[in-house]
C-alpha cells in the first residue's frame, strides 16, 4: 500500500476549515459516489444554487474537489492528488453510513440519478436506428469486444483514456482493470448516456469529460493505455486525433484503435456522417509511424457473411517508443526516445 501523503500544518487547517462545515461534508460524502453537478447537489440537500455554488467554490479553492467543465455545465469530483483531499477521503470513510442525514442525502442521490438515466434512455432511443443499421453492417459487437480482451491481454492500467467514449462502452468493458479511467466525448447528449450507464454499473472512479479530441484537455504522458474506438471515421483530421492520443500516451503506452476497414459504402457518409470511408493498413500503419509508435498487433474482423454492403472491422494495437529509464522521487518519469 502507498503510504499517505505528508500534510503541512497550514495545509491541514485550510483542509479542516474547508471541510468542517456540515454542507460541504454532505457535499464531500457525496462526491465520494461519483461526479456530480450543481443542479444535482441542489436537488439533493435542498439548498439554493447560489449557496451551494458558493461551497463548492471554496472546496475548489481548498484543493479538495475539482470542477470540469462539460459545455454549459460543470461537474464536481473529490481531488485525486492533493494530500488534503487524501485526508478528507479518510475522514469521510470514518463517518457512519447509518447516519439519518447522511443516508437520505445518498436516498436523493439515487433519485437523481434513476432520473438522470430514464433522460439519458430517452436520448438514446432517439439515435437507436442509428445504431442498429450500424451494427448490422458489420461483425457483432460481441465479437469485437472479445477481440479487443484478446488484443490488450491480462494486463492491469494504471490510467485508461476512452476517445469518443460514446455510451461508454470501452470504460465498462475495462473499467475491472484499471485503477484510473476517463472518457471524453464532445457531445453532451452522449455524455449523458455513457454518464447513467457507468452509474448503473456501479463504475465510481471513471470520470467522463466533455472535449475536442483534436484538443485533448487532458494531461501529457498520462495514460498507460488510450482507446479510439469507432470515432476516426467521423473526423476530417484523423491523423491531428492519432497525434493527440499520443501525446497523451505514457513512456511504453500502448494505443488501441478500432475503426473500419478500408470500403466504399458512399452512403454511409449521407446518412450516419462519416467523413472517411474506412482507413487501410498503410496508411493507418504510417499515421501511427509518423508519431513515434510501433504497431505490434493487427487483425481484422470480416462480417459473419461477407458481401458487397458488409465492413471488416479492424483493431491497432501501438506501443510507444520511449522506455521509462528513472523514477526520481516526484514520481516524475523520466524518459527517453
Amino acid at each position: 500500500m502507498t503510504a499517505p501523503l505528508p500534510v503541512s500544518l497550514p495545509a491541514m487547517l485550510t483542509t479542516l476549515k474547508a471541510a468542517g462545515e456540515e454542507t460541504r461534508l454532505r457535499i464531500i460524502a457525496l462526491l465520494t459516489e461519483g461526479e456530480l453537478n450543481v443542479s444535482d447537489l441542489t436537488d439533493i440537500l435542498a439548498q439554493s444554487q447560489p449557496r451551494i455554488s458558493r461551497h463548492l467554490k471554496l472546496l475548489t479553492e481548498a484543493g479538495l474537489i475539482e470542477r470540469q467543465r462539460e459545455g454549459a455545465w460543470a461537474f464536481f469530483r473529490l481531488a485525486e492528488q492533493s494530500a488534503g483531499a487524501v485526508a478528507v477521503r479518510d475522514l469521510v470513510r470514518r463517518l457512519d453510513r447509518g447516519d439519518a442525514q447522511l443516508q437520505a442525502d445518498r436516498e436523493r442521490l439515487q433519485a437523481v440519478r434513476e432520473a438522470r438515466a430514464q433522460a439519458a434512455q430517452a436520448h438514446f432511443s432517439r439515435i437507436a436506428d442509428h445504431w442498429d443499421a450500424m451494427r448490422s453492417l458489420h461483425v457483432p459487437e460481441e465479437a469485437v469486444e472479445s477481440a479487443i480482451s484478446e488484443v490488450l491481454g491480462a494486463q492491469q492500467f494504471h490510467a485508461v483514456l476512452d476517445l469518443g467514449t460514446g455510451t461508454g462502452r470501452m470504460l465498462q468493458l475495462l473499467a475491472a482493470r484499471t485503477e484510473r479511467a476517463v472518457g471524453l466525448d464532445a457531445s453532451h447528449g452522449m455524455l449523458a448516456v455513457a454518464r447513467a450507464n457507468l452509474e448503473q454499473a456501479g463504475l465510481n472512479h471513471v470520470q467522463l469529460r466533455q472535449g475536442d479530441i483534436h484538443a485533448l484537455p487532458v494531461d501529457r504522458n498520462a495514460f498507460d493505455l488510450v482507446l479510439i474506438h469507432q470515432v476516426l471515421h467521423f473526423l476530417d483530421d484523423p491523423a491531428r486525433a492519432i497525434r493527440e492520443a499520443a501525446a497523451a500516451l505514457a513512456p511504453g503506452g500502448r494505443l488501441l484503435i478500432v475503426d473500419f476497414a478500408a470500403h466504399d459504402l458512399e452512403f454511409l457518409r449521407e446518412r450516419h456522417a462519416h467523413r472517411r470511408l474506412g482507413f487501410s493498413f498503410e496508411q493507418m500503419k504510417g499515421w501511427l509511424e509518423d508519431v513515434g509508435l510501433d504497431l505490434v498487433s493487427h487483425r481484422d474482423l470480416a462480417p459473419p457473411s461477407p458481401s458487397a454492403d458488409q465492413l471488416t472491422v479492424s483493431l491497432y494495437l501501438a506501443r510507444d517508443r520511449r522506455v521509462i529509464t528513472d523514477l526520481v522521487p516526484d514520481q516524475t518519469l523520466r524518459a527517453i526516445a
